[in-house]
């Protein structure tokens, strides 16, 4: 249920343009969504900084649980090229964010409605978890790009994948579907399109009935 922004003064930067971020809460849980599926919910620098900031106010409002998720059929192609071609894909803005949500102290879950790609990468790898559609696609093109990845995430991918794949998506270019992201270990579970988030939300309901501290003190015994 789509529930409206708080009003909270840190939360005030965010819902400034609530035409390309929503953020819902439920009862310790809190769910953003990417709502730029006009443009592939390609990420701008503003993005970014909305999202630094959600994560933030979600840790200082002792969420439970954090799903990030997209509208439409793309999760996120990643940098915006206009943006992109000025500097963004180089930014540290997107090492901030992925480094804020692996601080979370919550349960954090990528719904991937659909393709990710390039940058957004980083916040999906951050996760505790990561579901997807059937349809969603996962490629990296930093090698063809020109780039490299941002600082955390090879590592992250290969504690997930193995070193091997992980070099095959980052160096090789793969592109892979989600069968094989699933075999992979790069995704946790396969939902329909039309279940993806009531999966998400029900792997959130045992930690929305803990406390902050109790859903902290178990994340923080798993390496």
């Amino acid at each position: 249920m789509r529930v409206a922004p708080v009003s909270a003064c840190s939360l005030n930067a965010i819902t400034e343009d609530p035409t390309v971020i929503h953020i819902d809460q439920t009862d310790g849980l809190w769910t953003i969504t990417l709502a730029r599926p006009d443009k592939a919910n390609s990420l701008t620098a503003r993005m970014l900084e909305q999202l630094c900031q959600a994560v933030d106010a979600a840790m200082q409002a002792e969420v439970r649980a954090l799903i990030l998720t997209g509208e439409g059929r793309v999760f996120s192609a990643g940098a915006d090229l206009d943006e992109a071609r000025a500097g963004l894909a180089t930014s540290p803005l997107w090492e901030d964010l992925s480094g804020r949500i692996a601080r979370a102290e919550c349960l954090t879950i990528a719904a991937l409605n659909g393709t990710l790609a390039g940058g957004a990468f980083g916040m999906a790898l951050a996760c505790d978890l990561r579901l997807a559609v059937p349809e969603a696609r996962f490629f990296y093109p930093v090698m063809k790009l020109g780039f490299l990845p941002q600082p955390s995430d090879p590592a992250r991918m290969a504690a997930l994948t193995g070193p091997a794949r992980a070099k095959m998506i980052l160096m090789g270019g793969a592109r892979i579907d989600a069968q094989e992201a699933l075999n992979w270990g790069l995704i946790d579970r396969i939902s329909a399109p039309d279940q993806l988030l009531v999966e998400a939300r029900a792997l959130c309901v045992d930690a929305q009935h803990a406390t902050a501290a109790h859903v902290a003190a178990i994340k923080r015994l798993i390496p």
